[in-house]
């Protein structure tokens, strides 16, 4: 027999797991906390199974919950693009994204996917530099809405994610091992390079630097080649590449956060449609809720 699944079951199961409570996930998903407990009962009676682990009021996901949780995320985004293709306007033209080097790889082909799927008659124009240069270009028009890199959100902006700037170096490589230390960076305006060097000079560690370049496939293949160390976002460090640190004697790196600004007006609707699948994009792979940049008093 068919059996059809309650789609605002999974959401509301979805929403526990990001949130870590159901008291969070009630007051994400505007419901009450009883309401949310409840959709969780059915869904787990749907299934004849416990989804969580209750012990002392903390929930941990069993089993049967882990199995679900990939699913239901790929099921809920399904089901927001059907949605949105069918309730929102038939866009056409184009839409100039602005993307730094260094995240493309890791952030953005699944929502150019995403987006052609919804409106395949909008031209999607990628601009690669980096964030202190696209923010420039958005400011003066050249591009519709950007992505950036950068260590606290600014006015305007929305934080997406979270990430962490590593050391990264060759497998089986000794380039980290070399004095002074050979090094990889961008240019002098990449968010990245004055964060590398204060790191080495407060960690009293001398280096060169042997490439700087807003081409990250370049730097990449001096890595590989043993040639030399570089820092990148964890999220976007390569499979052939390995992640080095205090054991190969460099210093911690901090965090930066993955941002999307928009123009003051907000921008068209192309652009703002967009911005809603970049968002969706996130939240579906990584659960954060996304944060709102600091605005003028």
């Amino acid at each position: 027999m068919t059996r059809d699944l309650d789609v605002s079951l999974l959401r509301a199961f979805v929403a526990v797991v990001d949130s870590g409570s159901v008291t969070n996930a009630a007051r994400l998903l505007n419901r009450t906390q009883a309401a949310v407990s409840l959709q969780i009962k059915r869904l787990e009676d749907e299934f004849g199974q416990e989804l969580f682990v209750r012990e002392h009021r903390k929930l941990t996901l069993g089993t049967l919950g882990d199995k679900l949780l990939g699913p239901a995320r790929a099921l809920l985004r399904m089901n927001d693009d059907l949605w949105g293709q069918m309730t929102t306007p038939a866009f056409e033209g184009e839409v100039q994204l602005g993307v730094p080097v260094d995240i493309i790889a890791a952030y953005v082909p699944q929502v150019l996917k995403r987006f052609h799927a919804a409106w395949p008659r909008v031209r999607v124009t990628m601009v690669v530099k980096n964030s202190f240069e696209l923010l420039e270009d958005l400011a003066s028009g050249a591009i519709d809405l950007t992505l950036t890199t950068d260590r606290e959100a600014g006015y305007g902006t929305e934080t997406l994610r979270t990430d962490t700037l590593v050391w990264v170096g060759a497998k089986g490589g000794d380039a980290h091992t070399r004095s002074p230390l050979p090094i990889s960076t961008g240019t002098r305006t990449c968010r990245f390079r004055p964060v590398i060097l204060d790191a080495l000079r407060a960690a009293g560690r001398d280096w060169r630097v042997v490439l700087a370049i807003s081409n990250q496939d370049a730097i990449n293949a001096t890595i590989a080649a043993g040639v030399t160390v570089a820092a990148m976002l964890r999220e976007n460090v390569p499979p052939d590449l390995v992640v080095l640190g205090a054991a190969e004697g460099l210093p911690p790196l901090p965090d930066f956060l993955i941002n999307l600004t928009l123009p003051p007006t907000g921008g068209s609707d192309v652009a703002q449609a967009l911005a809603a699948h970049i968002r969706a994009e996130f939240q579906s792979r990584f659960g954060e809720r996304r944060r709102p940049g600091a605005r003028a008093a």
